[in-house]
């Protein structure tokens, strides 16, 4: 698909529908080619669910609660030293 500037802003929609549909679009002004988009390579990871995410459950053999491991890491507010 071939898109001038206009067109990018009035009608970003079927450009972005193209996008969807694995075509890439040239971006022109003046008639001339300044640019182009093209779709994401790993567009059919798009559904994947967080929970196969590898870090997903990292800490799930540990035995602290969410809340003391947060204190944890946030350590106390003042230092008595």
């Amino acid at each position: 698909m071939k898109a001038s500037i206009v067109d990018l802003r009035y009608k970003m929609n079927e450009v972005l529908k193209a996008l969807d549909r694995n075509e890439k679009v040239t971006i022109l002004y003046h008639g001339k080619i300044k640019g182009v988009i093209m779709p994401v390579a790993n567009a059919k990871d798009k559904n994947k669910k967080v929970k196969n995410h590898p870090f997903f459950g990292m800490t799930e053999n540990r035995k602290e609660s969410v809340l003391e491991e947060l204190q944890d890491l946030r350590g106390p507010r003042y230092s008595d030293i």
